[in-house]
């Protein structure tokens, strides 16, 4: 869960103060305020950071010596650092190594690099919080080094900052939400003859293990491969999914459903690896050509799942340690699949809804 903190300033007048303090309750995020102000905020029933009594101590660099000291209040410590060059940024790291479990950067001149270099060598060692001015730099902090930032600190003025703030916290969170995927067993494959099948190219590389969701029922989807298993004859395009014909569903970004012949260039769908987490991609192109089919079906949990696909050695399914060509396939072998009862209308899962599908 990524961090929303509002940092409130000594200056702000009492009007706007209260907006924010309404707007934060509101948004469940944390307010970074001066001590003159802390009372005020902890009225709210807001988390707060502060230099003394708040629920997160914020400690300034000329502090951090006393490191072992605040440890004995049995409180979070957040380490605050102005990065203005690489030295700026090696302090920081130290200050990671030792044992803050917050680190609130302020990158006043450049706004991406440091902030990657930083991404890059404390991960896992400290939750890295960055100072923001506005929501454009909230949303670059939060997307640099594709990773991001574990949190922000915004420096708002208005509750329609932190909404628009929360918007894309939001955002990311939903892209960023695993979902349960689990094994199928094969019980049925049929040779079927041609029809219109769809590749669709995406704007990035996918590994082993990774890529979409789609299936001839939408309570059930089948993980099937990118196109990046290494052959005699084809080069490999981890940029494709090989996903089957047009009138099935593929799980977009949103996780919500849509018909592979709706896709265009320009459209996000659903990267999904064996171990359920997600993360978006562009679409850059579709491609639709006439080939053989194959239909599959498996059963799990006392239900039946089928998909077809094209009938060729490329096309692989996802396998709890591998992969597995749709040629090679046999009944009673286990393939990933993403299972969820209730139907969808317009794409949208309601669980609720009974609905039949062969």
């Amino acid at each position: 869960m990524r961090e929303f903190w509002i940092h409130i300033e000594k200056q702000l007048p009492p009007e706007n103060m209260n907006e924010i303090i309404r707007a934060a309750s509101e948004s469940c995020a944390t307010i970074l305020v001066p001590y003159s102000c802390l009372e005020e905020v902890k009225a709210s029933g807001l988390r707060t950071v502060s230099t003394s009594d708040a629920d997160i101590l914020l400690v300034e660099e000329r502090d951090w010596g006393k490191i072992e000291q605040l440890k004995m209040q049995g409180k979070p410590l957040c380490a605050r650092i102005t990065v203005r060059s690489s030295v700026d940024e090696e302090k920081a790291l130290n200050a990671a190594e030792a044992g803050f479990g917050f680190l609130l950067i302020n990158c006043p001149n450049w706004k991406v690099i440091p902030l990657e270099n930083l991404i890059a060598r404390s991960r896992g060692k400290v939750r890295l919080i960055a100072e923001v001015s506005s929501v454009e730099e909230a949303k670059l902090a939060l997307e640099t080094l594709e990773i991001g930032v574990d949190g922000i600190s915004l420096a708002a003025s208005t509750q329609t900052d932190i909404e628009e703030a929360k918007r894309i916290l939001s955002d990311i969170s939903l892209k960023e939400k695993k979902i349960a995927i689990i094994s199928a067993s094969v019980v049925s494959l049929k040779q079927l003859s041609l029809g219109h099948r769809v590749c669709i190219d995406t704007c990035e590389i996918m590994a082993p293990g990774e890529g979409l969701l789609i299936g001839s029922q939408s309570s059930g989807l089948f993980l099937i491969q990118a196109e990046v298993q290494v052959n005699p004859h084809v080069e490999p395009r981890p940029f494709r999914v090989n996903a089957g014909p047009v009138s099935l569903y593929v799980m977009v970004s949103d996780n919500t459903t849509r018909y592979l012949s709706e896709l265009k260039s320009g459209d996000e769908v659903q990267v999904v690896d064996r171990e359920g987490r997600t993360r978006p991609a562009l679409v850059g192109r579709i491609k639709i050509e006439r080939r053989p089919m194959m239909l599959v079906e498996t059963e799990v949990n006392g239900s039946r799942l089928k998909t077809i696909v094209q009938n060729a050695e490329t096309i692989r399914f996802v396998t709890k340690d591998g992969s597995k060509a749709v040629t090679e396939l046999k009944n009673g072998d286990e393939i990933l699949v993403y299972h969820q009862k209730g139907g969808r209308h317009f794409g949208t899962l309601v669980s609720e809804e009974s609905v039949i599908e062969r």
